[in-house]
């Protein structure tokens, strides 16, 4: 249960104090616009004695995939028995979710008492900076000093971090991860990253520490040049997905409740393994994780147990990626929000589903490729209810909903400003035929949306 803030709230004594951590993060600069900076984050940590520096970490980069990796990498760890810290970005419903402890969310305790820790040298920077005519710890860097923080006082056996955006000069860059892991890297933050793909490459190849030991998704030619510069400048092995002497999914076949897959790991080949997620872009997350794992207990030369494997990725959750929120009609959310991770999507709801007809759901960000998330959504989508989530970047409904009448018929096009009103149009229409589904997606936000929506109204029991 959450309150309006976002913070668990079981009703104890530290909810407000854990509400109000998140109240003053927000007063800061915002995650949309990060500096490009280490020196402030690497000030604050060094002012509290380097707490990153009292556990080994894997650091995840990447375009799409890199939160569920990071989540799979963090099970598998944890299921070799490893006390766990992890880091990801954004939050669906409580800011908690981003700070995980041993498999869950920080408790508003050691929220607030970590806070309560770091917040004096936290401001001792702010007046630095502000001394020198700069901005103060943005919001991610503030989380970031905050998630190093609190796991060295949990303690943590291994952290997993997952870079806020980027990596070069990503905030959590102050971290040398024994282990970097690179997800697919696409065009996204156009601007920010850079304006192609070997741009955006080369700023995420900026996570890539002396002898590493790197392992990267299947990349764009572009891509994977500027990972492979970047390992050998910083003498760092590379493994590469379908590459000898790489890793490689080499089957993924549709299951209840998920898939089974079978991998070639650096180690050791891995025979029908059950995954609790659908798409086949999760299976390849799987392999990276699997890779990444073997990569850091062993050095890439020991085969992860079956047991430990089996346990691991069985106990792997992807909220908001295909996650299923609704029956009776059926509700899907995914939180894909560029053209890839739709693409993706279209792809995991032809190859595991058999619905008719589907309603999407539709809201995106600004900042985003919105024609290109829409095309590669038109050739799945019956009808589109357009509408946008609650955050202040979100694409006004109707102006999205023109894009969308660019390659969907106007009897096919709803817009509503109100996510509510959309979700309920949306769902009455998949209610009153068989095999109708509905597909929320586009933008985390709306995502988030809905299933604060879908835990109100209780559409799992309807």
């Amino acid at each position: 249960m959450t309150d309006d803030n976002g913070a668990y709230t079981p009703d104890d004594e530290y909810a407000d104090a854990a509400a109000a951590v998140y109240q003053e993060l927000l007063g800061r600069v915002g995650e949309v616009n990060p500096q490009p900076r280490l020196e402030p984050t690497r000030r604050a940590v060094e002012l509290l004695g380097d707490p990153q520096r009292s556990y080994p970490m894997i650091h995840v980069t990447g375009t799409n995939g890199k939160t569920s990796t990071s989540r799979m990498i963090e099970s598998l760890l944890r299921a070799h028995g490893l006390r766990t810290g992890l880091l990801t970005s954004p939050h669906l419903v409580s800011f908690n979710e981003r700070i995980v402890i041993d498999g869950e969310p920080i408790s508003n305790e050691a929220l607030a008492h970590n806070w309560a820790d770091i917040a004096p040298y936290i401001a001792m920077v702010d007046t630095e900076l502000l001394a020198a005519g700069e901005v103060p710890l943005t919001f991610f860097e503030a989380l970031t000093v905050l998630a190093f923080a609190s796991f060295a006082d949990a303690p943590v056996d291994v952290a997993v971090v997952e870079v806020g955006m980027g990596g070069e000069w990503d905030s959590t860059n102050i971290a040398d991860g024994q282990v970097a892991v690179f997800a697919p890297i696409a065009l996204d933050h156009l601007g920010r990253l850079g304006d192609t793909i070997a741009e955006i490459a080369r700023t995420k190849s900026g996570i890539i520490k002396p002898a590493a030991a790197v392992v990267s998704a299947v990349q764009a030619p572009e891509a994977l040049a500027e990972l492979v510069r970047a390992a050998e400048l910083t003498e760092s092995s590379l493994s590469v997905q379908g590459a000898a002497p790489g890793f490689e999914l080499l089957s993924s076949t549709v299951a209840v409740g998920g898939q089974l897959i079978t991998v070639r790991g650096l180690a050791g080949t891995y025979s029908e393994h059950f995954l609790p997620l659908y798409g086949s872009h999760q299976a390849h997350n799987a392999a990276l994780a699997i890779a990444a794992v073997e990569s850091f207990l062993g050095g890439g030369t020991q085969a992860i147990a079956e047991d430990i494997l089996t346990e691991g990725l069985g106990g792997v959750t992807s909220p908001g990626r295909l996650q299923l929120v609704g029956i009776e009609p059926t509700v899907i959310v995914d939180a894909a929000h560029n053209p890839h991770g739709a693409a993706s999507l279209v792809a995991a709801l032809g190859a595991y589903f058999d619905f008719d007809e589907i309603a999407v759901v539709l809201g995106v960000l600004a900042d985003k490729d919105a024609r290109g998330i829409i095309d590669a959504l038109a050739p799945v989508a019956t009808r589109f209810h357009v509408t946008q989530s609650g955050s202040d970047r979100a694409i006004d409904a109707y102006e999205l909903g023109e894009l969308v009448s660019a390659v969907a018929t106007e009897d096919a096009v709803f817009v509503s400003n109100d996510p509510v009103e959309a979700l309920q149009s949306a769902r009455e229409w998949a209610a009153a035929a068989p095999r109708r589904a509905v597909v929320v997606t586009g933008s985390i936000t709306l995502v988030a949306d809905a299933l604060v929506i879908a835990d109100a109204e209780n559409w799992k029991q309807s």
